[in-house]
Formats: structure tokens, C-alpha cells, sequence
């Protein structure tokens, strides 16, 4: 080998990077310990930026295209290095490739549920996870916070080294965006949305890189608020909580079933509540005193005095016709003589089985 060969070896005429793999953000171009040597090619394709760093410092960077290294196109490392009036032995430099393309379908999600305070609830915690598209704006920062030295940084890794980070971030956009729990489990499409211009900020100065896209999937919160979101949109369904009870109440009285159950005690109460407001009855909840202050004792005064009263009646009621006492009525409602609804504890006649006892 001749002195010339041996010396154009120890020499770096050509820098260039063909990237090969979809999964690496950055890449630091093995000069094997050789030196760069004046008027050397340096060559960016598209996607790619080309950092210069010198002893631990940023230098300058270049976009894509063909440069000739001369002291007019490093001007950041000809002060760096200190060439005042130009450069011709060769030198040594770092040179970082950065891909500047899109990375698409990265996901993210929290592993512990975030606090968040929620108008509704209070208190709220939310697990959430989701995809992203992020591309690198910032070579010099994001060398700087999140690649740094490593000589090939790739998507796992950087998955590794953001994954808190992110979740941090989402959490700061989310609680800054004051968006409440019930939008944030419906509406994922549009949430991702409304969070892109708080996520993308702290993004940027931080670590040097832009979400284009930011996916929520999916955002599950505990069982009981689960229990209060299907109960509220229970309430939204049924309207007219009060016409609802009516109907319940009516429909099963209709249908005869168990006077005992649940539902047609709390049904049976409120429906009571509603007869006592439209009979105005006195606050001892005797029934209305009859005309003349004297029970009907006559064939024609029950009839008459049955005139005025609801179609559903309470043993009181009926008592106050009959002119007898209320256990009276409950003992023939029990005995079958009269026709009555026993709904829980509370009995109920309607009108016209009253009209039908007194013919007997």
C-alpha cells in the first residue's frame, strides 16, 4: 500500500446515511476514529437532518442535499473549533443522522390511573390509552433530552424513555383542559382533538418533537362512576320522573302483581303522595270532613258524598263514608267482603268497589 493510499484511508471524503429500517430516529455515522477531511462530501437525502457536534457541543446542521464541508458552510464549528482564517488539516466531529419523517401507530397509555378533578364528580381517577403520530422538529433538543449519545436510537426506546413523560403530559393537558369525565368516556374522537394544541406545546420545548395526531381509544374510570354515568343517563331517558312513577304504578295495579315488590312500594308511595296533594287532606291524614260534620248514615249520602271523592281512596277515606273506623275497612278488605289493593303496608279502593259494597 503507498503513502498516498494509507493516508486517503485514514480520511472521511463521503458522509452519508441510507436508512434501511423504519424504526430509527437517530444515528451516529461510525467515523472509525478517522478525521473529516477538508472539502469532504457531506450528504443528506430527505427525512433526514445532519447534527454536528464537536466535543460535546452542537454545531451545525444541515437539511437535505449534497454540502461541500468548508469553512463558509460550518460557520458554528469554525468558531467552535476556533479556525479564524479558514481550515485545511482534516478534523474530528460527531455527526448525528435525525429522521425527520412521520412515525405513525406509536401507542401510549397509563399504567397507574391519573388523578383528575371532575365538575361533576369531584375526585375522578381515569385510566386511558390510545394512539400517536409524532415527527422530530428539534434534532439539537431532542439529541439533547431524549436520544443523547446513543449511537442508534430507535422507536422502542423511545417508547421506553417517554412513557411516563407522556402520560405527565397528557395528565397536565387534560386537568388544563378542564374536560368533564362524561365527554372524556364518549367522545374520544373529538377529545383527542381538543387535546392536541395543550399536549403539543409542552411537547415541543421539552423534548423537541410534534404530535400530528393524538388518539384516545379508550378512558375507563371506576365502577362507581360508571354506576353514576348509567344512572344519570337512565334519569335523561325517562323524563318525567313523576308521570313515569304514575304510569309504573297504574300499569301494575292493572296487571295485579305481587303487592310486595320493591318497585311497586316506592311506586305505591308516591302515587299516595300525589293522591293526598289532590285531596287535601288535613295534616292529621284523617279524611275531609263530610257535610253537615256527621257521617252519611243514609242510603243516598254515601252516593252523594261519593260524588266528590278521587277514584282511588284510602281506608281513612272510605271509613269517613261508611261511618265506621278505618280497621273496620281493613278487616273487610281482608275478609273479601270489600275489594281493595294492599300496596306494601298501605291499602288502596278504588271508587267503584265502593259504589259496589254499598249496593250489597
Amino acid at each position: 500500500m503507498g503513502l498516498m493510499d494509507y493516508l486517503k484511508g485514514q480520511f472521511l471524503e463521503i458522509i452519508q446515511w441510507t436508512d434501511d429500517s423504519r424504526d430509527t430516529l437517530s444515528w451516529r455515522f461510525p467515523d472509525e476514529d478517522k478525521e473529516i477531511k477538508r472539502g469532504a462530501q457531506l450528504i443528506v437525502r430527505e427525512s433526514q437532518v445532519a447534527q454536528f457536534v464537536y466535543l460535546g457541543q452542537f454545531g451545525d446542521t444541515f437539511g437535505p442535499g449534497k454540502h461541500t464541508l468548508t469553512t463558509d458552510n460550518i460557520p458554528i464549528l469554525s468558531t467552535l473549533k476556533g479556525w479564524k482564517y479558514g481550515f485545511e488539516s482534516p478534523f474530528k466531529a460527531d455527526v448525528y443522522y435525525v429522521t425527520t419523517r412521520l412515525f405513525t401507530g406509536n401507542k401510549w397509555g397509563t399504567s397507574n390511573p391519573i388523578m383528575m378533578r371532575d365538575q361533576d364528580f369531584g375526585i375522578v381517577r381515569v385510566r386511558a390509552f390510545g394512539t400517536f403520530d409524532f415527527r422530530i422538529v428539534d434534532p439539537k433538543l431532542f439529541l439533547k433530552e431524549v436520544a443523547g449519545s446513543d449511537h442508534h436510537f430507535r422507536l422502542d426506546e423511545f417508547a421506553d424513555t417517554m412513557r411516563s413523560r407522556l402520560v405527565s403530559i397528557f395528565s397536565d393537558a387534560l386537568a388544563s383542559a378542564k374536560i368533564p369525565v362524561l365527554d372524556l368516556a364518549t367522545r374520544y374522537a373529538e377529545m383527542g382533538e381538543a387535546l392536541l394544541p395543550a399536549i403539543n406545546p409542552a411537547l415541543q420545548s421539552k423534548y423537541g418533537i410534534e404530535f400530528t395526531s393524538f388518539i384516545l381509544e379508550n378512558a375507563s374510570v371506576p365502577p362507581e362512576v360508571e354506576q353514576a354515568i348509567d344512572k344519570r343517563s337512565s334519569m335523561s331517558a325517562i323524563g318525567n320522573l313523576n308521570d313515569y312513577v304514575k304510569f309504573q304504578m297504574a300499569e301494575g295495579m292493572a296487571k295485579g302483581g305481587g303487592a310486595g315488590a320493591p318497585a311497586e312500594m316506592a311506586m305505591g308511595f308516591a302515587m299516595a303522595q300525589e293522591m293526598m296533594k289532590s285531596t287535601n287532606l288535613s295534616p292529621g291524614g284523617g279524611p275531609p270532613p263530610l257535610p253537615g260534620g256527621a257521617p252519611a248514615a243514609a242510603a243516598g249520602a254515601p252516593a252523594a258524598a261519593g260524588a266528590g271523592l278521587p277514584e282511588i281512596l284510602t281506608p281513612a277515606q272510605v271509613a269517613g263514608v261508611l261511618g265506621v273506623t278505618e280497621a273496620d275497612v281493613i278487616a273487610s278488605i281482608d275478609s273479601g267482603d270489600l275489594k281493595g289493593k294492599k300496596i306494601g303496608s298501605a291499602y288502596r279502593v278504588t271508587r267503584g268497589a265502593l259504589d259496589e259494597f254499598l249496593k250489597h
